[in-house]
């Protein structure tokens, strides 16, 4: 467990590790760079870099902590990669339920496999359950979590390459905007973070604006701290009204 600066979460829990590219926004995953950087400078669960692994020695890290804390779950992964097994994904969701106090953020490319997985089993009451949306071509992804019996449903669109279109919020209870990061970083556009704020703002889902990364609102290019996190003239951090009960 590590606690972390992306500004949604506190802490992050990865009890698995790597992953592999299956959409548009995959192309130039911060994950990858990170787990190649920690394979360079020897840290043993990363010799091989960014291949998936389960780290079964991870297992326990959250029962350690008593303070109540928001856990995004595989920041370096995806929890519901193709490799992954059901039967340790039985024993994630075993230490979940045995920490309460905590909440847990998921978010999986993967919605079919996480469909699958919840067809026969309960999300625990303390867990978000998210989908990635890079661009339009991936709302069904939205469409299978809707379907799945979750306290809080959340969507990121980040990084938000391409314009999303008019969407079904129904259902879901907050929404993650941000751009990329990098120098190959893919320009985000004012307008697509328009469109998905305002459709929000109907449906009162709860809005928070991550950053816009490397291009800033006016198409300029800049370092991700000059471009901020400022839209419309104010900072967006909303999170969901949570409950447990």
């Amino acid at each position: 467990m590590k606690f972390t600066k992306i500004e949604w979460t506190e802490c992050v829990w990865n009890p698995s590790i790597g992953c592999t590219k299956i959409s548009e926004g995959c192309k130039n995953c911060y994950a990858e760079a990170f787990a190649n950087r920690l394979k360079a400078i020897g840290q043993r669960d990363y010799t091989d870099g960014f291949k998936f692994k389960i780290l079964p020695h991870r297992l326990e890290e959250p029962l350690r902590i008593k303070k109540p804390s928001k856990f995004f779950v595989n920041s370096m992964s995806d929890l519901f990669h193709e490799e992954m097994p059901f039967d340790y994904l039985d024993l994630i969701f075993d230490v979940i339920e045995r920490t309460p106090q905590h909440i847990y953020q998921i978010l999986t490319k993967r919605n079919n496999i996480m469909f699958e997985y919840f067809a026969k089993r309960n999300v625990p009451n303390n867990v978000w359950l998210g989908v990635t949306v890079e661009e339009q071509k991936y709302v069904n992804r939205i469409e299978t979590l809707r379907k799945i019996n979750a306290n809080i449903r959340f969507v990121s669109f980040e990084p938000l390459i391409g314009a999303v279109g008019i969407l079904n919020f129904d259902k879901i209870n907050w929404v993650i905007v941000g751009g990329e990061s990098g120098k190959r970083a893919r320009p985000i556009k004012k307008e697509w973070v328009d469109e998905i704020f305002w459709q929000c703002k109907e449906r009162n889902v709860a809005f928070f604006f991550k950053q816009w990364g490397t291009w800033g609102f006016d198409q300029v290019k800049r370092s991700k701290k000059a471009n901020g996190n400022l839209f419309n003239g104010r900072i967006w951090n909303e999170y969901p009204v949570y409950s447990t009960i």
